[in-house]
């Protein structure tokens, strides 16, 4: 499996569809506080073909390197960047949740090689996010499966039992440790991009589940409307995964979003 180095730091990634569109361009997902890959599975089955994906492992997540914390959000965004440059990325459109969409925000300040941003459930500072109601410590079934309640709509949770169960699997199996959410939730905190918005001129997609109680949707609206080119897409009903219950929309928003924003390989 291709890991690329960050100062000492190994970051496991994956490439599906490597031949897809243009050779230097991709979709890379930034993972949300502690989560493993499989929340990105909804919209990876999308966008996966049209488009080369790049799935990071965050820092501590999986089978990356967990050094001790605590973690820095431009210390993440190097993490990515790392990624791109190891996988011969030049054009990279990021898709981010929660602690994601940070980075993703970050690392569009920092440097050109992001073309297009689409963040889920994001804020413009940590102090509008709550990490506690996204991660549950994977030794914890119970708290795993109680975390649901909150990350997932009523109406949702109840017509689909069948994929509560799997991704409560998915996450006792990928999610990380106490360890690693404490050094991300340092990385949440330290987080503030709110003065410096309007520098931020990469193309933005803003996707929130209104009823997200991770990431309010006043949080969401003020990211949208702070950045010069931000468009809020917001889903009524849905929680803070968003791409789970809703997945259908959140992937004709993301499928159109980078019709708009990536290279068409048939122009080429």
């Amino acid at each position: 499996m291709p890991r690329a180095n960050n100062a000492g730091v190994e970051i496991r990634y994956e490439v599906d569809a490597p031949d897809a569109g243009d050779p230097d361009e991709a979709v890379v997902f930034c993972g949300d506080v502690g989560l493993g890959a499989w929340q990105f599975g909804w919209q990876h089955a999308a966008l996966a073909g049209p488009h080369t994906v790049i799935t990071p492992e965050t820092r501590g997540v999986g089978r990356s390197d967990a050094p001790p914390g605590p973690y820095a959000v431009a210390e993440l965004a190097s993490d990515v960047d790392a990624v791109c440059a190891a996988a011969g990325v030049r054009n990279a459109h990021l898709v981010g949740y929660g602690l994601g969409g940070m980075v993703a925000l970050a690392y569009a300040l920092a440097s050109s090689r992001p073309a297009s941003l689409a963040v889920v459930g994001t804020p413009p500072a940590g102090d509008a996010y709550n990490p506690d109601g996204v991660w549950a410590d994977p030794a914890d079934p119970a708290a795993v499966r109680g975390s649901l309640n909150g990350l997932l709509s009523e109406s949702f949770r109840e017509a689909h039992p069948d994929v509560l169960s799997r991704i409560v699997e998915w996450r006792l199996g990928e999610d990380a440790g106490r360890e690693t959410f404490e050094a991300h939730r340092a990385a949440v905190e330290g987080f503030d991009l709110s003065d410096r918005l309007y520098e931020l001129t990469t193309p933005t997609l803003v996707v929130h589940g209104a009823a997200d109680a991770a990431c309010p949707k006043a949080a969401a609206e003020g990211l949208a409307e702070g950045l010069p080119r931000g468009e809020l897409h917001s889903v009524a009903g849905a929680r803070h995964l968003v791409g789970v219950e809703a997945s259908a929309a959140v992937n004709d928003a993301l499928v159109g979003w980078l019709a708009e924003h990536a290279a068409d390989p048939l122009s080429e």
